[in-house]
């Protein structure tokens, strides 16, 4: 017929969504959503701590490489995808700085990147913890047994 219908098909992905209703028999995935809940606030805080490093980072490697690197750092938000890739440790390697300046504040980057990495990982880990405190508190008041 002609009709290229491979986009349609990819709706198909959708039936997978329906397996996830059956997380809600899962203890784990509660005490996950309840560990969400208990460390939302501080990782929405983390969030918009990040945002603002990512564009205080991205401004800072556009003053050291725009004149040397003009095509690779046109811009800050040419420059904010350096920072992600940066920051998250991919490091793909499509540009990086080439002069001291830059070699040193990439370095102080990639540390403060171990950080953003580091600290959520953290909060979620204790959070998790809290909840299943809280899950085994619930269930020996109930008389059931801990999870």
């Amino acid at each position: 017929m002609g009709l290229d219908l491979r986009g349609i098909r990819a709706l198909r992905l959708l039936r997978l969504f329906r397996i996830l209703k059956l997380a809600r028999y899962s203890q784990a995935i509660s005490r996950l959503g309840l560990a969400l809940k208990l460390a939302r606030e501080e990782l929405i805080l983390f969030l918009a701590m990040s945002i603002v490093v990512i564009y205080l980072a991205a401004v800072g490697i556009y003053y050291f490489e725009r004149d040397v690197q003009p095509e690779a750092f046109a811009s800050i938000p040419y420059a904010m995808w350096w920072t992600v890739v940066t920051l998250t440790t991919v490091g793909y390697g499509d540009f990086y700085p080439v002069t001291a300046g830059g070699k040193v504040f990439t370095f102080m980057i990639l540390f403060v990147g171990l950080g953003l990495v580091a600290v959520p990982a953290g909060i979620i880990a204790s959070a998790l913890s809290k909840a299943r405190e809280l899950t085994a508190t619930a269930d020996a008041s109930d008389g059931s047994a801990p999870p």
